[in-house]
């Protein structure tokens, strides 16, 4: 399997991925990418929707923390509208 390839960057600063790349990393059409540059180094991350068991442990860990920092249900309302500049 292609894990490295070349590519070129068009006049409007488009460049296609590899179709041997793309297929290994089922990519389609309208994939988002955080893209990162550094000296001459450009890296493209993939951004995927997290799965509903990455999304649970998510939950979870929240919950945990919220417990470590003693907030109730009843401070969610509050930490909400203080977030969003509301009080």
């Amino acid at each position: 399997m292609d894990t490295l390839a070349t590519t070129r960057m068009s006049s409007k600063g488009q460049i296609v991925i590899p179709e041997t790349i793309r297929k290994r990393l089922n990519l389609q059409p309208g994939a988002q990418f955080i893209v990162v540059g550094q000296d001459d180094v450009v890296i493209l991350k993939a951004i995927t929707t997290p799965g509903m068991e990455s999304f649970d442990k998510l939950i979870k860990e929240a919950r945990r923390q919220a417990k470590l920092a003693g907030l109730k249900r009843r401070d969610i309302p509050d930490a909400v509208s203080k977030a969003r500049g509301h009080k």
